[in-house]
Parts: structure tokens; sequence; C-alpha cells
């Protein structure tokens, strides 16, 4: 499964997502040249609608903050408006993704098969995505229309405006899948792998009758077969969770498959989602303005003269810019190019750089504003605010966690080359470091006092940034507004789309008596409180390797949190927890693509690092076991 790889100053992606499979460097002519200038048509009609709602989602929001801070007379059509332009940015940016080969995947088995393999999974991703999306195309028609008779509450129009975005995205993601196989070099493998696509949705229609009386064995062949066959496969994690739903549902059940997307439709539209795009916005913000830069710069003056210092700072900044960016790549990506360079200057290991990278990527997972514990109180109503501050301390403890393990491998480490800042340098870095630094702080002011939601923080943010980059930093490059908006709706559309599958699956789930009959087995663990923290780490961390937080935190977060408090267990405490399990999953190799995602961020061979990590691991997993077992540090500052 990929995440979103670092950006390029155009947004293009540099990760191992799923490759726009074509040939975009063969000669165009006949149909082929048809087939390109219709695929560049899609980009320009999905593109740029997509960042000009990304856009006018954040000025909608930042207005009603301005309206009734100050002038005390708030929008109430505000969030409605809001929540429209963002479902059709959801869906436009999930058709970006899409096109551009960025929907999240787990590679770690696809990249190890030989290069004829790779390519025909490759095309077989698209081709079980098109499967989908010609199922649910009427459906999600069906829907958009029945909701046309239900008249928003603000803004007294016909909810159709919102539903629409449903079937058009779908379609659109449609007409994408086409493109891209028509693209694709050689026809054959196309030919083979819609076959097998379809033979497959065939076998399972034509066995319909024989799986209906199976009762709970279909959970296991849909929910564990199909599911576990797909993301192995490669095909993208939402399209794997939206086939394997359908499947349970149409061949198993009488429930009408509008009903399906309704489900996703609630998924993608909790209004607390709308914090991704816009802190992935700001991420991309502070690294175009230079903020990034001037905090890191600011503790390499600090802390550079002294062994291991610049591991220091790149423990110190991950903590501060996870306090801002919404995404871990682009945590990653702003503060690699600036502290790399330097430290194999100063004969630092590749393998321990990217190593270190990596685990501060975990250690920083509960970093407010972080998108897993946004996502957490969508799905399982828990407070926004209290997770936010619940979840600065817990990275502390971790990365103490790490220092520890930099000062034994840096404590013989040559520092003869290397002066000592003198004070006015450092006095300078802080200065102009300041207004970056503060930055954490001001969003975090401005929920704790009530000035905005933790939706709605992120505008000040942005705005904040914006002053800052025109004003202080000097560095403010408006021609890369665009790409960042476009790559904003592209991130956003596929984590808001996965969710939305995860939430049809987690329904189907539900109805088929699963949740109970798992919260029954969860609640008989031994040894109450503690036996049941102990399972929940473990299974988190499988689940981080695998699905990773968002739809992980989906589909099992409303199952396990009302387990945690039936069992004792302080919410926010059983978040952190949760939180830091998955985030150990995601960047610890093999399986852990975060790691991968380091190591492409910081240009090293994966295999370097392998050795190295493991120490990292092992401090990691000791700050989590201090972290579940005194919960004060969780919630000793909650109100």
């Amino acid at each position: 499964m990929t995440p979103r790889p670092a950006h390029s100053p155009h947004g293009a992606p540099a990760g191992d997502s799923l490759p726009a499979s074509g040939a975009a460097d063969l000669p165009l002519h006949g149909w082929r040249a048809f087939v390109g200038s219709l695929d560049r048509a899609i980009g320009w009609l999905t593109e740029i609608p997509a960042a000009l709602l990304v856009l006018a989602d954040i000025l909608v929001m930042l207005a009603g903050v301005i309206a009734r801070y100050v002038f005390h007379a708030p929008l109430v059509w505000g969030d409605e408006l809001a929540g429209i332009l963002f479902l059709w940015m959801s869906m436009l940016g999930a058709v970006v993704a899409l096109r551009r080969g960025e929907h999240m995947r787990m590679t770690a088995f696809v990249g190890k098969a030989s290069p004829s393999t790779r390519a025909f999974l490759d095309v077989l991703a698209i081709a079980a995505a098109l499967a989908f999306l010609l199922l649910i195309v009427h459906p999600a028609y069906e829907y958009a229309s029945e909701e046309a008779f239900v008249i928003t509450p603000a803004m007294e129009i016909s909810n159709v405006w919102r539903a629409a975005a449903l079937p058009v995205g779908v379609a659109l993601m449609l007409v994408v899948s086409v493109l891209r196989l028509l693209r694709t070099a050689a026809a054959a493998r196309v030919i083979q792998a819609v076959a097998l696509v379809g033979v497959v949705c065939v076998g399972f229609w034509l066995l319909g009758p024989v799986l209906a009386p199976l009762g709970r064995w279909n959970l296991v062949i849909f929910f564990a077969g199909v599911v576990g066959a797909c993301v192995f496969a490669g095909v993208p994690i939402a399209f794997s969770f939206a086939l394997a739903t359908f499947g349970f549902l149409a061949l198993t059940t009488h429930t009408p498959m509008v009903v399906l997307v309704g489900r996703m439709d609630e998924g993608m539209s909790h209004l607390i989602l709308l914090a991704v795009p816009l802190f992935v916005f700001l991420g991309l913000l502070i690294e175009m303005t230079g903020m990034a830069r001037a905090m890191v710069q600011f503790l390499a003056s600090l802390l550079g003269h002294v062994r291991g210092g610049l591991s220091y700072v790149l423990i110190g900044g991950m903590y501060l810019v996870s306090g801002i960016s919404g995404s871990k790549a682009a945590d990653m990506a702003a503060i690699a190019p600036v502290l790399f360079p330097e430290m194999k200057k100063r004969g630092a290991d590749p393998g321990d750089l990217v190593a270190l990278l990596s685990t501060t990527g975990a250690q920083t997972e509960t970093i407010p504003p972080s998108i897993v514990l946004i996502t957490i109180g969508s799905v399982t109503g828990v407070s926004i605010s209290a997770l936010f501050t619940g979840g600065l301390l817990p990275g502390v403890v971790l990365g103490i966690a790490l220092c520890s393990v930099v000062w034994w491998r840096y404590r013989h480490e040559d520092l003869s080359g290397v002066e000592k800042a003198r004070k006015g340098d450092v006095w300078r870095a802080f200065v102009y470091a300041l207004p970056a630094v503060a930055l954490p702080f001001v969003i975090r002011a401005a929920v704790v006092e009530g000035i905005a939601t933790a939706t709605e923080v992120s505008t000040i943010g942005i705005a904040y940034s914006v002053v800052a980059g025109l004003l202080l930093y000097r560095r403010f490059d408006a021609r890369r507004l665009l790409p960042m908006l476009i790559e904003t709706a592209a991130l956003s559309g596929a984590i808001i789309f996965i969710i939305g599958a995860a939430t049809g699956m987690a329904w189907g789930l539900t109805q088929s008596g699963f949740a109970q009959d798992f919260a029954a087995a969860m609640e008989r663990v031994p040894g109450g409180s503690a036996g049941f923290i102990v399972v929940s780490i473990v299974a988190f961390i499988v689940l981080g390797s695998v699905l990773e937080g968002i739809p992980a935190i989906v589909l099992f977060g409303p199952l396990m949190f009302p387990i945690a408090r039936a069992v004792g267990v302080h919410e926010v405490h059983y978040a952190m927890i949760v939180v830091l399990s998955m985030g150990l999953g995601l960047f610890a190799p093999p399986f852990g693509v975060g790691y991968y995602a380091a190591c492409a961020i910081g240009k090293v061979d994966p295999a370097k690092g392998m050795r190295a990590i493991w120490g990292y691991l092992v401090a990691l997993i000791v700050g989590l076991i201090c972290v579940a077992a005194i919960p004060w540090i969780s919630i000793g500052f909650l109100h």
C-alpha cells in the first residue's frame, strides 16, 4: 500500500504508487492519439475544478471563522455549502488520483514479482477497479435521483446538487479506467487481465445460490479471501474493500446496492473530514514558504555541534513539522533534503539516516493535526480537541526513546571539523524561525480558545502561512499554488474514497452480526483492561503494516472503542495506543510501506536501512509500552 509520496515542485509523485500504465512515450497516431487527447481533456476537466473546489472550501471555512469570531454573525449556510463543495472535491480528487495512479495500494508483494508479472498485476488492478465502477455506476445514479426529493435545511436547495457528485465521480473514474487500459502498450496483457476479472465476477455470480446458505462463512470468503487477494495483488485499497462489500451484499443478502452507495456517501460526508485536504494543503504551504526549512535550520544551529546533534534535530524537526502538516510523506520530504546532505558530509551512514527518518514518522503519528486522529474523532465521536491535546506528550516520550538510541550510536562521533555556532548566529536563526515555530501553538490556541473548530483551524494556519511567506520569509511562488491545490485534491480524494469504501464495508460487517461477535470475543480476553490493551497493540501493529491507519480505524474503530470504554480504558488513552501501534506497523520493514516511502524520499536503497532500523524500533516499542502502561501521558493534560 502506497502512502502519498514526496512531491515535486510541480506536484508529480515520486513514490511507487500505481503507475500510469500506458505507453506515454510510444508514438501516438490514429486512435492512440485520440485516446491521448481525450485523457488530457479529462485531466483538465477534473484537475482544475478539483483545485478550485479546494480553494473554495478554504475560503468558505475561513469566512465562517471571521464572521463568527470577528463580526459575531455566524454564516448559517457555511457548513452546508462547505459540505457540498467537499463531496465534489473528494470525488473529483479520486478521479485525479486514479488518472495519476495515486490511489493507495499494497506494493510489498507486487514489487517482488518479475517485471512481466508486475506489469500484468498493474493492468489487473485497473481492470478490477473498472469492474467495481461498472457495477456501482447505476446504483450511484439511483441514489442521486432519490436525493433530489430532499431539501437541504440551511440553503433550501435540492440535495441532488450534493449527491450528484457520486454518479459523476464514478462515471469519470470509469472513463479514466477505460482510457488507461486503452493506453497500455500490450493489448494481449489488457485482454488477459479483463478476461480474468470478468471470469471471476461471473464465477461468483453463478455461485450465488451456493454462497447464500453459507452464513458466516461468507465473511471469510469475501472480507478475508476477496479483500486479501485483491490487496496482495496490488488492487487499490478502496476498490478492494468496495468489490468485496458489493459481492457480499449482492450475492448473500437482499440489500439493494443503492444502500451501499448511501453508506459510502455517509462515510465521505462527515464535515470533520474536511480537515484532511485543508491540513494537507497547509503542509505543502509551509514547505513552499520556507517555514519548515527555517525551523530545521534553527535547531541545527542549536544542536549541530554535539555528538549526534543533527539526528536530534531530525527528531525535533519532525515533531515540529508534524504539528503543522497533515501528511507524513510531506513531513519527511520537508526535513530530509535540509538535513541529509550535511549529515552525510559528517560521515553518517545513509542506512541509519533513513532508519531514523522512518521511525520518527512513527514517533510523530499522534502529533496534532494528525489525520488519523481526525479520522478517529470522525468515526468514534471522541473529542478532536481532546485527541489533539492528548497526542502531544506521547510523541515526546517516543522521541526521548529514539534520542537514547542516537546518543548510544553517536557517542564516539568525531566532531573535530564542526564549529559550534556563535550565540549571535543562534539568536538570529531563532528570530528568523520564530514565526514558523509559533504556528503549531497558534493552531493549538485557536482550538482551545474556541476561535475555530478542529476542522476550521487549518484555515487560520493557511492564512498565517500565506502572510508569513509573503511578508516575512519572502518565499511565495504563486506558480506552485495550482499544482499544490491539485496535489491536495488528489491525495484527499484517495483518502476520502478509502473512508467511503471502508464505511460501506464496516456497515456490511455490522449487518452480518460480526461486530457483535467480535466485541464479545474481545471482552472475553483474559487480563481485563491490560489484556485488552496488549491484544490491541499486537492487532493494530499488524493492521498498520497491511492497511495503514485510516482504513483500519474506519473498519475497527467503531468496534474497538466501545469495548475499550467497557473495560475501563480511557478513549483518548486508547486512541494514542492504537495510533502509535499502527504507526509502528506502517514504518517497520519488511511490510511497512512508510519505511519504503522514507527510503524514496532520502534516495537510499531500502536494504541499507534494514539493519540500522531495529534499534530504533526497539526504542519505539519501549516508548509505546510506557504510553500504554501510564495513562497520564495521554490524558494528564485533559481538562
